[in-house]
């Protein structure tokens, strides 16, 4: 968390709003730590992301996104509920699952701001979220596609060039 509120400093100026922001999250920080008080990872993230978020309003490819919570512990109490609806989840099993689910939003949400910086456009779009998620994770999303993973189709080949390959197979056989 340290690493991103350097990265914000260091990427370029802040207005007052989010100086007194930023003085803020390092105060609840300093408090946390001193007072070795147990807020639940929902809570605290609550106030990174919200703070994050004021800070960096205008996204620049250079900075992390920031992360707004898209799954709490509902959601996911829900989605477990529809595989089976007798199994309950540890609440340490909820934060983890969280806390992953930060991790790969915040990495995916990254690459797509390089892969826009590398194309030299300071909007993330689309087509660079995708293009990590492809290339990095495998995983295609039904709707969306990607120009560049379309396949072209082959032509087929002509009698001619099936004879030469026949003849070249044999001379290799020999």
């Amino acid at each position: 968390m340290n690493l991103r509120l350097e990265q914000l400093e260091k990427a370029g100026s802040l207005n007052v709003r989010q100086e007194q922001d930023l003085k803020k999250l390092r105060d609840l920080m300093s408090k946390a730590l001193t007072e070795q008080a147990r807020w639940s990872l929902a809570d605290i993230s609550e106030v990174v992301g919200h703070v994050m978020h004021n800070l960096q309003a205008d996204v620049r490819p250079d900075c992390t996104f920031p992360i707004s919570w898209v799954l709490n512990k509902k959601k996911i109490q829900d989605l477990v509920r529809e595989i089976d609806p007798n199994t309950q989840l540890d609440e340490d099993v909820e934060e983890m699952l969280l806390q992953i689910a930060d991790d790969f939003i915040e990495n995916i949400v990254t690459a797509g701001c390089q892969m826009a910086k590398h194309r030299k456009s300071s909007t993330l779009e689309v087509r660079d979220v995708l293009l990590h998620l492809e290339r990095n994770w495998n995983m295609w999303i039904p709707g969306y596609t990607s120009e560049e993973n379309r396949q072209v189709k082959r032509p087929a080949a002509t009698e001619a060039h099936k004879q030469r390959m026949t003849l070249i197979r044999k001379t290799l056989k020999k």
